[in-house]
């Protein structure tokens, strides 16, 4: 067990509100957990040197601006190292909101927490035992919230904050949620989500994991979906010195429908690693998955996208596809998609490419006198240009797209 983790253990135990009998649960199988080496398959290709190693200094005054999104409808609620900036404000018919704490959201904390994450994830039981701040969301049965909710997480050098976010969406409801987390300092960073969809309700769910430079953020989203649900969520993610985010979709009803598509771009020296994991557990599913990496030099990118088809998850319809462009012959991309299938009457497909930059495209670019440095923001765009375009939501598909040719224009690129 590494230092920073008995640290975490030691803390725990101080920890006491009215989740505390699932926040030990969650300890007694932290107490249990192995650190993690390159021998845990789970974490082969990620080392955890830099946490083990790493001395947070003092705590940074400046708080990171919040994202301007232009013609956005939405409901933000603003967390920087993991406290809540301001006040609630106030939310439509049909859309309660409130903290960890709040004991009119213990009903639905209680219902939600731990219920859709799995346990064996080791920073998910970290956040099962030290996340004291979040939020509490509940989307009332037929509710059609129109507004989105944007939950913004932003971290500071020098800080080690925890987030949950539980979000409980009612039969035949209709909610979008955002998550947004950024942090470029020296810092430690869990925050995970987990929702609850309901029978013919639907999710529009985005999250932007914009960290860079020294920080250490690991996290999750975990959805569980009811009869006849549908889910759309969206992944951005930038690299840093250490990111890992895990994806967990459970089709628990029948009928129900998950679109994942996820962009991440790593600059020089960056490290980003995605772990997907899809349960068909009932007949009549569908999940389609793209996953797209851009790598710049000497940067690690890592996913694991995993498809598990029960034995009587019959009628399924699930495909998986992973493609990645390599910037540098000094980068490296590490890939693993799976299909495990149990059931006979199915249609599932995966894949997986890695690639470099066209020579020709790019020629063909530059003998129309487009410099090489627009030619090559250009190219890098075109390979995710059709992620970008599926974006359901018109305002922030227009924030990221030059978000994402400035995030282009610093990726190191050698030939």
């Amino acid at each position: 067990m590494s230092d920073w983790l008995a640290q975490v253990i030691d803390r725990a135990d101080a920890v006491s509100d009215a989740l505390t009998p699932q926040r030990q649960g969650a300890l007694a199988v932290l107490k249990a957990q192995q650190w993690p080496t390159r021998r845990t398959e789970a974490w082969r290709y990620t080392s955890l040197h830099p946490l083990e190693d790493m001395t947070l200094p003092a705590l940074a005054a400046d708080t990171p601006a919040v994202p301007d999104v232009a013609g956005l409808d939405s409901i933000d609620l603003v967390f920087v190292n993991g406290a809540l900036q301001g006040s609630l404000p106030t939310f439509p018919e049909g859309l309660t909101v409130g903290g960890l704490t709040d004991s009119a959201m213990q009903a639905v904390a209680t219902d939600v927490f731990g219920s859709v994450k799995p346990r064996e994830h080791l920073f998910g039981l970290v956040n099962d035992v030290l996340a004291t701040d979040g939020v509490v969301i509940d989307v009332a049965p037929g509710a059609q919230i129109k507004p989105a909710l944007r939950i913004v997480n932003l971290v500071t050098a020098g800080a080690e904050a925890h987030h949950r976010i539980l979000v409980r969406v009612g039969d035949g409801a209709k909610v979008t949620v955002i998550e947004h987390g950024a942090g470029a300092g020296t810092s430690v960073n869990t925050a995970f989500a987990e929702y609850k969809i309901g029978d013919k309700a639907a999710l529009e769910h985005y999250r932007f994991a914009l960290h860079g430079g020294e920080a250490i953020h690991m996290g999750g989203a975990h959805f569980s979906l009811g009869d006849e649900a549908k889910l759309d969520s969206t992944l951005v993610g930038f690299g840093s010195q250490l990111s890992r985010l895990d994806y967990d979709l459970v089709h628990d009803g029948q009928h129900a429908f998950a679109k994942f598509n996820a962009v991440y771009l790593l600059g020089a020296g960056e490290h980003f690693d995605l772990h997907s994991n899809v349960e068909h557990a009932m007949p009549n599913g569908t999940t389609e998955e793209n996953v797209r990496t851009i790598v710049g030099d000497r940067a690690r990118a890592v996913f694991n996208g995993r498809i598990h088809i029960h034995r009587d998850a019959q009628k399924t319809l699930a495909e998986l596809n992973n493609r990645n462009l390599l910037l540098s012959r000094g980068g490296q991309i590490n890939t693993k998609p799976e299909l495990v299938i149990y059931a006979d009457d199915v249609q599932c497909a995966h894949g997986a490419t890695v690639a470099e930059i066209d020579d020709k495209a790019l020629y063909y670019m530059r003998s129309r006198g487009i410099d090489r440095e627009q030619a090559l923001v250009m190219l890098n765009f075109g390979f995710i240009q059709e992620l970008v375009n599926e974006i359901p939501n018109e305002a922030l598909s227009n924030w990221l797209q030059p978000l994402l040719r400035e995030r282009f224009s610093g990726m190191q690129v050698r030939p």
